[in-house]
């Protein structure tokens, strides 16, 4: 059955998530899965680090401040968050959802791999969920390093998460190996395609 044919009700409430350490290529591959003809929306994150030159609020992130963050936990408005490094928030909003839902999209997510595990464990059968995963250790620290956008500190503490965060692929629906980006993003197109078929 072609994605022309699927009712769009059937599409309510189904979610992709893509999850991968730092550095791994998820971003990339996201982009590509959005550019494509599948419905797909992205679901932007909140947090509270600063904007970075050039983010965009209620397009990259929603960018709110520590207080307000919390506020939000409190009244429940989160469908998953977590604090991926001291101090700083990350999260999916309910509304986010609701707004892409009624928009008749199946909701995109660019998360980090904690994030990912908590939306399997409540969304179950409605999600796929595609780790991707570096060629190898190395190849990722080269990445990250090869970035020069942060400190030689908290590059050591991405370096450090990313290793951790590695030894969790088995706990995901389909793993990819991005050595060739083109290949990772046509693998990931044809199984998101496949899912929602």
């Amino acid at each position: 059955m072609s994605l022309e044919h699927t009712n769009n009700s059937e599409l309510k409430g189904r979610l992709v998530i893509i999850t991968a350490p730092s550095g791994a290529g998820k971003t990339t591959i996201v982009k590509s899965l959005l550019e494509s003809d599948l419905p797909l929306g992205f679901s932007v994150s909140a947090c509270t680090r600063d904007r970075r030159s050039g983010e965009v609020d209620g397009l990259d992130y929603y960018f709110i401040g520590s207080e307000v963050f919390k506020e939000k936990i409190a009244n429940h408005e989160f469908a998953e968050f977590e604090e991926v490094y001291h101090g700083n928030f990350y999260g999916t909003l309910k509304s986010e959802l609701q707004r892409l839902w009624k928009e008749d999209k199946v909701v995109l997510f660019d998360i980090d791999v904690l994030g990912a595990l908590n939306l399997k464990k409540q969304f179950g059968e409605q999600v796929l969920t595609i780790f991707i995963q570096p060629p190898s250790f190395d190849i990722l620290v080269e990445r990250l390093t090869q970035r020069n956008t942060e400190s030689k500190e908290s590059l050591q503490r991405r370096i450090a998460k990313a290793e951790s965060e590695l030894t969790f692929a088995s706990k995901f629906d389909k793993t990819l190996v991005n050595d060739d980006l083109e290949k990772a993003c046509s693998e990931a197109y044809q199984l998101v395609k496949d899912f929602l078929n």
